[in-house]
């Protein structure tokens, strides 16, 4: 009988020097969501996530919602796409909400990935030239 391995999963950011310093990092902004990331340089460790919801995106119950909603799309999802020796803070918006929970979790996954969406292409030019 062969056992199935556990699933690897990110470890938590917990204390406030640890998100400030996230900042210091690349920022992804997404329509539901702003990741911050940032490279520890130590490889050998796991990715760790923090989640953050200002008081301005409702009242607790809808913060705490947001943020349990993010956590399980990291859980299902985003773990794989995590590198070892980052550390992920993910700032939600109110649109984590109402937005459908696949749809979250492939823009987390996206984002994650570095992918970015396609921005509409240049203009050639004024029309006052």
């Amino acid at each position: 009988m062969t056992s199935i391995p556990p699933k690897k999963t990110a470890g938590r950011l917990k204390s406030r020097p640890e998100f400030l310093a996230v900042r210091e990092g690349e920022r992804r902004k997404g329509p539901f969501f702003l990741l911050e990331v940032l490279d520890r340089k130590a490889p050998e460790t796991g990715p760790r996530v923090g989640f953050t919801v200002t008081k301005k995106h409702g009242n607790a119950v809808e913060r705490n919602r947001m943020r349990r909603r993010l956590r399980e799309a990291v859980r299902l999802s985003a773990d794989d796409a995590m590198k070892p020796g980052h550390d992920y803070v993910i700032v939600a918006r109110r649109d984590v909400l109402s937005v459908p929970f696949d749809r979250l979790k492939r823009a987390l996954v996206e984002r994650i990935d570095g992918k970015t969406r396609q921005t509409r292409p240049e203009k050639a030019g004024s029309r006052k030239d």
